[in-house]
């Protein structure tokens, strides 16, 4: 049996995860869980799974928490509660459902400790592809991929030479503006962006999807789980979401992962892997399917694609200024403060503006990170003056 650490349970991607292993109550065991401020739906995990530990990340809310689990299991509060979890928990899978840039430490940590590492948080790889890189090899620690593109790459790939891959092509649905033409885009409301057509996911890369940015940053962190160039990474529009994505072999030949657009079908791979575990719960009926139809993305209108590619040709701290300017745009939009076209240029202010240097340890990473927040929210206030 094994431990799972399931780092995000109360988001879309934790809530997959608890729904896979209600299926095999014989073969997993959750050990801890961790939320951010819905108590009532953590609460709910506790009683259902009996963790012995949970993460609390809003601190405020930990009195309340105690006073509804009572001792139930021991609570851990904050970023460092995160990074205590993944440090000190015993368990064998670290399944990191976080979002942003609080995913980082705790992968770090479960790293060191030669864990497996069922990895949905992108900005891991984005930031800190080359010291994750390094700790893999160094910890002999596994980073299995639960994003559906990179888990479909990753199945694509078992058992190849990857001497005669061609090329790695990562599919896209084009979010909710596929059809929408970019003058049109400023007046989106934030109802509209969220209104994903495929995938019911967090408001934080339901945005990125609508940005078209969740694909630049699955191509940095292709890059990096794979070891390819990003001239090797291409990207293509697949608005139907059944072809997760492909590989493309030196001879021609192209493999793809399909299936419908459901996250328990690579996290349970994720869980399992290199066994497939038999379920009754995901099946898809190619008849139905009816049609597949592929575009090349428009990278005038979906800038932040082309930012990415942009930050992996600079190097050094770009992929993580990129980042942190993203996640403060996106949370501004969310509140209503910008709007859809201000995501990209807020991004391109902050490359423009905080100093590009190279990255050797994750204390400069955090100091990056913090330094473009920094200034993202100063630019903001000066577009509003």
């Amino acid at each position: 049996m094994k431990r799972i650490l399931v780092l995000g349970s109360t988001g879309s991607i934790g809530v997959n995860t608890l729904n896979v292993i209600r299926e095999y109550p014989d073969l997993f065991k959750i050990e801890g869980l961790s939320g951010n401020s819905n108590i009532k739906l953590l609460k709910e995990q506790i009683e259902e799974f009996h963790p012995s530990f949970v993460v609390i990340s809003d601190k405020s809310r930990i009195s309340e928490l105690r006073a509804l689990i009572k001792d139930q299991c021991e609570i851990f509060a904050g970023e460092s509660g995160l990074i205590k979890a993944a440090a000190s928990g015993d368990y064998d899978i670290l399944v990191n459902a976080l979002v942003g840039f609080a995913g980082l430490g705790p992968t770090i940590q479960g790293m060191r400790r030669g864990k497996r590492i069922a990895l949905a948080n992108k900005e891991t790889l984005v930031v800190a592809g080359e010291l994750i890189t390094m700790l893999g090899k160094e910890f002999s620690s596994e980073l299995i991929p639960i994003d559906s593109e990179h888990s479909a790459i990753f199945q694509c790939i078992v058992g190849e030479n990857f001497n005669e891959i061609e090329k790695l092509i990562i599919t896209a649905s084009g979010g909710p503006f596929l059809n929408r033409d970019k003058d049109g885009l400023r007046k989106v409301s934030v109802i509209e962006a969220l209104n994903h057509p495929n995938w019911k996911m967090g408001n934080k890369i339901t945005i990125d999807s609508a940005t078209m940015m969740n694909k630049g940053l699955e191509v940095i962190e292709a890059h990096w789980l794979f070891g390819f160039p990003n001239e090797k990474i291409e990207v293509v529009v697949h608005p139907q979401s059944i072809i997760h994505s492909m590989v493309e072999f030196i001879d021609g030949s192209i493999k793809a992962q399909l299936g419908i657009p459901d996250m328990k079908l690579p996290i349970r791979y994720a869980l399992s892997y290199p066994k497939r575990l038999k379920s009754q719960n995901i099946k898809t009926n190619i008849p139905e399917v009816k049609s597949l139809t592929f575009y090349k993305p428009d990278l005038n209108k979906f800038e932040c694609l082309q930012l990415a590619y942009d930050v992996m040709n600079t190097g050094g701290n770009a992929p993580c200024i990129m980042n942190a300017a993203n996640e403060i745009a996106v949370d501004m939009f969310l509140k209503g403060l910008i709007n859809f076209l201000q995501i990209p240029e807020i991004i391109k202010e902050s490359l423009n503006k905080v100093e590009n240097t190279k990255i050797d340890c994750l204390e400069e990473i955090i100091e990056c990170d913090r330094k473009t927040r920094e200034f993202a929210i100063k630019f903001y206030k000066e577009i509003i003056n």
